[in-house]
């Protein structure tokens, strides 16, 4: 009886076999069965209970060292997440931002103690868990992204790079964890999970959901979601008690005239093709259309214009001018959607601005004088809401943005670490009148009159 042989190459695996086996496919260029590395535990366990002969030479794993059982002592809600995701040893962990993600993955990879790649989305996510697992777990670890190419047994890597080297990687690792797993069914990250042939894989993140609906590819690649904790079931006593508050402001004469000029020219466009925009997939939709239809394409780039003085209206900044003086000296986070209001923000009341354009170094730097109290404001886009190591803070100010849930998670959890007496606060200003969506699902909020 032949015997089959089971072997990775370039990111598939490679099945001789006189039969067809569950998910391979015939490959009729070299003669051989292929499939997804992802279908390699189903692959093997199908061969073992079938009783078959095979030759396994698909690993080609790093020297793994014994690791002690950490140190690190989990919260309640931490073990209960960390037992839940131990049953299986696949799905997604749902916490929010502050909550501890990171010490769960930690302590997760002294438990299985096997070869094990961490995917993160930025450099500073690499750092930082390379600081943290040199300190609680005592090896050296590896990193693979665009500043270096180290294999170790614990190795961090950058979505971006572990896309492009998965043909590379996919066969050296036995456990996989994705932190910010939301980016993960993107269309080119979610080759990542399908060329590793890792069995284990853990999802990390403060928001599952994709407003794209694409999270749904989250059980397939990684498994579904195991565990999820709300903000409000740690606040008090793991996170920082909060509120909310929704600040509305009209948009000055000639704003308002500017504004219902444009948003006329795209709501009588949807009127006049019958298009009604309920979700966010009608919205890709339309905005397809506009490749071939000149007049949706002004309808977009009008509903744009409309958008942009909605959401940076004049008053937004008295009412910001209001907010600081009644926080001054409040460690304070201003959030915006442009780049153009970060830096009108940063030169009126001469704070600090952090933006995509800010250099490392004076990223850095800026973060570093808020962590002392040099800086007691900082204003910036959207380069702080996931993936920076960012200081506490205790009031969070969003000037404007898309309202969705992920943002909002992203921007509350800046301002949540817990300090004793802390009563965080984040305010929303919103246009009156406009179509600019506030916060979703409101804790505790009240809602102010104009200033």
């Amino acid at each position: 009886m032949t015997v089959i042989q089971v072997r990775y190459e370039k990111g598939t695996l490679v099945v001789k076999s006189n039969f067809k086996l569950p998910h391979t496919v015939w490959d009729t260029r070299s003669g051989v069965y292929r499939c997804l590395p992802i279908f390699y535990k189903d692959l093997i366990d199908y061969l073992k209970l079938s009783g078959l002969e095979y030759d396994d030479l698909v690993l080609d794993l790093p020297p793994m060292p014994h690791l002690i059982d950490t140190a690190v002592t989990l919260r309640d809600y931490q073990k209960d997440a960390l037992q839940n995701w131990l049953r299986t040893k696949h799905g997604v962990l749902v916490l929010p931002t502050g909550a501890g993600k990171t010490v769960i993955g930690i302590k997760s990879i002294s438990k299985l103690n096997v070869p094990t790649l961490v995917v993160v989305p930025t450099l500073e996510l690499v750092k930082q868990w390379q600081r943290e697992l040199e300190a609680k777990l005592g090896i050296e670890i590896g990193t693979y992204s665009g500043e270096a190419h180290i294999i170790k047994s614990v190795t961090i890597a950058t979505y971006d790079t572990a896309y492009l080297r998965a043909e590379e990687l996919g066969n050296k690792f036995l456990f996989l964890i994705f932190d910010e797993v939301h980016h993960l069914p993107s269309p080119g990250y979610m080759t990542i999970a399908e060329m590793f042939v890792a069995p284990y894989r853990m999802g990390l993140t403060a928001t599952y959901e994709r407003e794209d609906g694409r999270h749904k590819e989250l059980e397939r690649l990684v498994g579904g979601k195991v565990y999820e904790i709300e903000v409000d079931k740690l606040t008090g006593r793991h996170l920082a008690e909060y509120t909310t508050r929704k600040i509305v402001t009209d948009l000055t004469e000639t704003e308002r005239e500017e504004y219902e000029k444009h948003h006329a020219v795209f709501t009588e466009f949807l009127k006049a093709k019958h298009l009604v925009l309920r979700s966010p997939r009608d919205f890709q939709r339309f905005v397809m259309r506009t490749g071939r239809d000149p007049r949706a394409r002004e309808a977009l780039l009008a509903r744009n214009r409309a958008r942009r003085i909605a959401l940076n209206s004049r008053s937004k900044l008295q009412a910001l001018a209001e907010i600081l003086a009644t926080h001054f000296g409040e460690r304070t986070i201003i959030f915006t959607e442009h780049n153009s209001l970060v830096y009108a923000i940063s030169r009126e009341f001469l704070i600090p601005a952090i933006t995509h354009t800010t250099q490392k170094e004076e990223r850095a730097e800026i973060l570093d004088r808020f962590r002392t109290g040099k800086y007691n404001t900082i204003v910036t886009s959207k380069v702080l809401e996931e993936g920076i190591d960012v200081p506490e803070a205790s009031v969070g100010v969003i000037l404007s943005g898309s309202g969705s849930k992920r943002e909002y998670k992203q921007r509350l959890g800046r301002i949540l670490r817990k300090r004793e007496g802390k009563l965080a606060v984040l305010y929303e200003i919103v246009s009156k009148g406009t179509t600019e969506i506030g916060i979703s699902r409101r804790r505790k909020s009240t809602e102010s009159s104009p200033f």
